[in-house]
Parts: C-alpha cells; sequence; structure tokens
C-alpha cells in the first residue's frame, strides 16, 4: 500500500498532466494562421468630435476555431490638426477551455499626425486598464504607428500603408509582451464606406515564451 505522500505526489503528478493535456488542446501552434475581421461604425457629433463603435472577431487553429471578440464604444476628439485625444471602454470575450471569460477595459488615447513628403504618419499611444473576473487585473501601454505611402491606385483608391505596434504590460514590473506588424491596403468602397485587408505578424509572449501568428485580416469602416 502506497504511503500518503505518494499518493499526494502522485495525483499532483496526475493533475498537472491533465492540465497540460487541457492547455495544449487550446493552445495554437506557432506560426498559426489566423483569421481576424473589424467593424467599425463611426458617428460624427461635430467638426472635432466622434463616436465609434467597434466590433472584432478572431478565429485561430488554422482559422478553424472561433477564440475571440470584442465590442468598443470611444469618444474622439481633435484638438488640432495634428492631435486627437479619445476615452473609451472596450469588453473582451476571450475563450479558455472552450469558456469565453470576460475581460472590461477602459482607456485613453493620444494620436499625433503628420506629414513628410506625401507619406502620411499617425502615431497612437494608449493606456488600458484591464479588469479580470479570473485574475489579477493589470494596466497596460499599447503604442502604434501607421505610415500610409503616398500612392493611390484604381477607382477604390487602393493605398499601401505599414504599421507596428507594442505592448508594454505592468504587472510584475514593466515589459514587453506583444507586438504586431503589419502591411495592407486601405480601400474607399463608396463614399461613406472605406475598407483594408492587411497581413499581420504577431509575436506575444506567454509564460516565458515567444510564439508567432500569421493573420490575414479585413476591416470595414462605416462613416454616419
Amino acid at each position: 500500500m502506497l504511503k500518503q505522500s505518494k499518493v499526494q505526489k502522485l495525483s499532483i503528478v496526475v493533475a498537472a498532466l491533465i492540465l497540460f493535456s487541457v492547455v495544449k488542446l487550446y493552445a495554437y501552434d506557432d506560426g498559426d494562421f489566423q483569421v481576424w475581421n473589424t467593424d467599425i461604425e463611426e458617428f460624427k457629433i461635430n467638426k472635432e468630435a466622434k463616436m465609434v463603435l467597434e466590433e472584432e472577431f478572431r478565429w485561430g487553429k488554422s482559422a478553424k476555431d472561433f477564440y475571440y471578440q470584442h465590442y468598443d464604444l470611444g469618444f474622439f476628439y481633435t484638438l488640432q490638426k495634428y492631435l486627437n485625444v479619445g476615452l473609451g471602454y472596450r469588453h473582451v470575450l476571450s475563450k479558455s477551455n472552450d469558456k469565453f471569460l470576460t475581460e472590461n477595459e477602459p482607456y485613453v488615447a493620444v494620436t499625433l499626425f503628420w506629414d513628410i513628403v506625401g507619406f502620411k504618419f499617425d502615431d497612437r499611444s494608449r493606456m488600458e486598464y484591464n479588469h479580470f473576473d479570473y485574475k489579477d487585473d493589470t494596466w497596460r501601454y499599447r503604442n502604434k504607428l501607421t505610415i500610409k505611402l503616398p500612392w493611390k491606385f484604381t477607382r477604390f483608391e487602393l493605398q499601401p500603408y505599414l504599421s507596428d505596434e507594442i505592448f508594454i504590460l505592468f504587472d510584475d514590473g514593466q515589459r514587453l509582451n506583444e507586438n504586431r506588424a503589419s502591411v495592407g491596403l486601405s480601400m474607399v468602397i463608396t463614399k461613406n464606406l472605406k475598407g483594408e485587408i492587411y497581413y499581420m505578424l504577431q509575436d506575444k509572449k506567454s509564460t516565458n515564451k515567444w510564439n508567432s501568428a500569421n493573420v490575414l485580416g479585413t476591416k470595414l469602416k462605416l462613416s454616419f
């Protein structure tokens, strides 16, 4: 008959193996192919101010598994031609063990704009408070730099752009835990409807290991 201490150790090992198998089932492989879709509705209040609704949906595991969705409401105000400020709230649902977990995410954002010989730059800084029901809350800083090239093609005004976004997490200190590098095309579909299609290389750190994802993304923005 096994001693009690040996039984306890064996139980811990068995539980760890079960947990590992469950986690592995829902963790995507390094280099996973994903599809992201974002839909945006802009409501112009006046010349300087607007409200923005955003919904985003993501599929992973070779784009077969629907694992993420968020719903975002923000208010943005243009102080100067080169400066925009905003605040908002994002409701996030992310999948874990076949269940969608909730995150509440209020944020503030500041964006700078400038042009250099036809190249259009915007640099957005964003600070978020991440409130979870299932783990400790955190703060996160995001910075996204976008460069639109000075060329447009076809009647849809296809315009190439590049962007890079970093994520810095403030939990036990300060650490870079995600980077998103993108290349894409923006387009004008109708007077009030714009779109984007892009490729993104997402590198994200989890449990001291970096994993990448290859993302095919689309965006539609409807303005009122």
